[in-house]
C-alpha cells in the first residue's frame, strides 16, 4: 500500500514540476545597443554602383541598412556599434571597389568594377555632361 502511495505521490510531483516549468515565459534576449548612423562619401555614380554597394554592405556584420544617394555619392549606413565600427565600414566600401571619403578603393576590387562605375569614366571626369 505504501509503495503504491509513494509511486502515485512521485508521479504527481513530477507532473506538477513539469507543468510549472512549461508555464514560465521565455526570457527575452537583450538586444545590444541601439543602431547608429555612419555616412561616407564614395566614388559611386550610377544605379549599378548603388546596387553593388548596398548589397555588399548588407553582408557586413552589424549592418542594419545601407542606402546610397547617387547624386551626392553619400552612403548612409545604419549599424550596431557593438558589432562593427565606422573604420570597418569604410574598409568594406573600399573592398567593394569604391573610394571611401579620402581613402582610395582597393585596386583589385576596383579593377573588377564595370567600366561605367570606374573613375576614368566620362561621368567622373566631367566629360559626360
Amino acid at each position: 500500500m505504501y509503495t503504491l502511495k509513494s509511486l502515485f505521490l512521485s508521479a504527481l510531483v513530477l507532473l506538477t514540476a513539469q507543468l510549472t516549468y512549461a508555464q514560465t515565459a521565455p526570457v527575452a534576449k537583450a538586444k545590444g545597443t541601439a543602431t547608429e548612423q555612419f555616412q561616407v562619401k564614395t566614388s559611386a555614380v550610377c544605379d549599378m554602383c548603388k546596387t553593388r554597394l548596398e548589397k555588399a554592405m548588407a553582408y557586413e556584420k552589424g549592418v542594419q541598412q545601407a542606402v546610397l544617394d547617387v547624386p551626392s555619392q553619400v552612403l548612409t549606413v545604419a549599424y550596431r556599434p557593438d558589432k562593427t565600427s565606422p573604420a570597418e565600414l569604410r574598409t568594406a566600401v573600399q573592398r567593394t571597389g569604391y573610394d571611401a571619403d579620402n581613402q582610395v578603393a582597393e585596386k583589385r576590387a576596383y579593377d573588377r568594377l564595370p567600366d561605367c562605375c570606374k573613375k576614368t569614366n566620362a561621368i567622373h571626369t566631367g566629360g559626360g555632361q
